[in-house]
């Protein structure tokens, strides 16, 4: 699964979402995590009101499954659950991104507690079955 930071320095996760010039994307199995890409942003993001500087973000991060931050608002918040998308807010910015990933990996080796599954669940595509083809015979009205 893909999961994002948003970090001013790329090693804590230290930036508000909505001003965050930075986010790294990461990903996340079983067996250890692979930083995937830095994605950088410019323009005038400490602009409160101005939702547009936010549509970037939300299209950058549309295959992750969870998103870590120092802190979001609730409009933001809102937009990325509406993608299925989770926001966590970390539990302070010296919280370093490397420890928080060799915690997840752990978790996922285990039995990761329900929010988590869930958003496994969400990030995963749906599964069609393979011997199952619907005909027009079989559609009754």
């Amino acid at each position: 699964m893909k999961i994002a930071f948003t970090t001013e320095d790329s090693v804590h996760i230290n930036a508000h979402f909505g001003w965050a010039k930075r986010i790294d994307v990461y990903d996340v199995t079983p067996d250890g995590y692979t930083l995937l890409e830095n994605l950088v942003f410019t323009g005038d993001l400490k602009e409160d009101g101005n939702e547009d500087k936010l549509v970037p973000k939300l299209k950058a991060l549309s295959d992750c499954t969870i998103v870590y931050v120092a802190d979001i608002g609730p409009g933001a918040a809102a937009r990325l659950i509406n993608k299925n998308i989770t926001p966590i807010k970390a539990p302070s910015e010296e919280m370093e991104i490397t420890d928080l990933l060799e915690r997840l990996v752990v978790t996922l080796q285990g039995t990761p507690p329900p929010w988590l599954r869930k958003a496994l669940r969400q990030a995963q595509p749906p599964k069609l079955d393979a011997d199952y083809v619907e005909t027009e015979e079989e559609i009754t009205v």
